[in-house]
């Protein structure tokens, strides 16, 4: 079997799409670091402060299908570079909203500028990289995220003590992106299908949803990284104010050891992990597949065992969640890159798109408002159970608390929908490359060149 074409240029154009990943997600992080004076300010509850995470979300993924469908169809680099300039002008308007639903809808126009990125990111990948090195290449793409977040987590909260508002980070954070979008329009995008070894960039597909939807791999991904995205967008928009509330943390050390938590764990998931991940590969075609989802049992077994602790000293709660949250960024680079592996190059940045808006849409839309009803769900039985008329800063501390177990719940779900996915994936990527395994052979371990 063909190990594939690798581009001349791959590893810079990974880097410039790395730094523009890292601000995507720095941007995005901003609302979850501030969320306790945006409360204060306007008066807000946690369901409306999910709300805002939801909005955000559910116009990120129904913007993203049609942008992925263009991706396909036109220059990815140019789809990039307006996404970046679109969201970076927008994450400064943020700045100047005068209330809640301003705010609102100044991020959801932030929605519409990122979902263009990442399907068309993710498609450019798979041409610059074959099979073989797309763990690596996707980790270190995804090395965005927890760098963004780290970033952000480690600088908001002194940009908002320096400037005593919490309005700074949003126009400090867009400068950078629209320098970013002007190198976009430069890079020198590879044939479709060229790291494969296909030649299909001029061929059209009919019905192209219909067809992506038909791989079985393709769609228990789907649900793993709905269940992922719920977990995920649950604890970046809630983790600040936990630590605040439950712990008693000042907002600034709150943001620097959520930071930590999704931060600097990252940075070991996803250039370890990416690394590991190819080399399983290499040996067994579902190799990447499961060890994700061994990961996710890991994860949801060390975020659980913090919030079912109690209150321990917060340090202990820190590095407890930590350690389950280093495992959880195996989906980035074993999931993304089934992705790459099970669809036909001209379908990849549509995949991506449909894939991104599941994600978005029915997880990452829902973590946050699902735990945010529920923090107030709790915090008023709490008050109840206390014999109290009034509600007060340590009930919503334990509702957000209570709620918080929804995320090691997501968690295993992510988990046992990867294991349905890595059974399917031998054939489907057999399909995709035009081969066809037998029964026997595709369950035993497979080596490459």
């Amino acid at each position: 079997m063909s190990t594939g074409y690798q581009a001349p240029n791959a590893w810079r154009i990974l880097f410039l799409l790395f730094v523009a990943n890292l601000f995507n997600y720095f941007d995005r992080t901003i609302p979850a670091i501030i969320v306790e004076p945006l409360r204060l300010e306007w008066q807000l509850s946690d369901l409306q402060l999910g709300l805002a995470g939801t909005a955000f979300t559910v116009v990120y993924a129904l913007a993203g299908v049609p942008l992925g469908r263009m991706a396909d169809n036109g220059s990815r680099r140019r789809i990039m570079g307006w996404g970046l300039a679109t969201w970076s002008a927008l994450t400064a308007a943020t700045g100047l909203a005068n209330g809640f639903w301003a705010f609102l809808l100044v991020r959801m126009g932030v929605g519409v500028g990122e979902a263009s990125y990442a399907p068309a990111a993710s498609s450019l990948i798979g041409d610059l990289f074959p099979s073989r090195k797309r763990g690596r290449a996707m980790g270190l793409f995804m090395l965005g995220l927890p760098l963004g977040l780290l970033l952000a987590y480690f600088t908001v909260g002194a940009m908002v003590k320096a400037f005593d508002s919490w309005r700074a980070p949003f126009f400090i954070a867009a400068l950078p992106g629209l320098l970013l979008a002007v190198c976009l329009f430069f890079i020198r995008e590879p044939a479709r299908g060229a790291a494969d070894n296909l030649q299909e960039a001029g061929e059209p597909v009919v019905k192209p949803l219909r067809t992506i939807l038909a791989i079985a791999t393709f769609r228990w991904l789907v649900l793993a990284g709905l269940a992922f995205n719920f977990a995920t967008y649950a604890c970046t928009a809630f983790m600040v104010p936990l630590l605040q509330r439950y712990f008693g943390l000042p907002l600034e050390r709150a943001a620097i050891a959520t930071g930590v938590i999704v931060g600097v764990t990252g940075l070991l998931g996803l250039t370890a992990g990416g690394v590991l991940a190819d080399r399983i590969h290499q040996r067994w075609a579902r190799g990447r597949l499961l060890f994700s989802a061994l990961s996710m049992l890991l994860a949801a077994v060390g975020s659980g065992a913090a919030l079912l602790s109690g209150r321990i000293e917060a340090g202990l709660f820190i590095a407890l969640f930590a350690a389950g949250w280093l495992f959880s960024y195996s989906f980035f680079t074993c999931a993304f890159t089934a992705v790459q592996d099970v669809v036909q190059p001209r379908l990849r940045a549509t995949a991506m798109a449909l894939f991104f808006a599941a994600l978005y849409l029915l997880g990452g839309g829902l973590g946050p408002v699902a735990v945010g009803w529920l923090s107030d769900h709790y915090a008023q039985a709490a008050m109840l159970a206390a014999g109290a008329n009034k509600m007060n800063e340590l009930f919503k501390a334990e509702g957000l608390h209570t709620a918080m177990l929804l995320i090691p719940a997501a968690l295993l779900v992510t988990m046992a929908a990867l294991a349905r996915a890595a059974w399917h994936f031998v054939a489907d990527a057999a399909a995709m490359r035009g081969e066809t395994p037998t029964a026997d052979l595709s369950t035993l371990p497979r080596k490459t060149a």
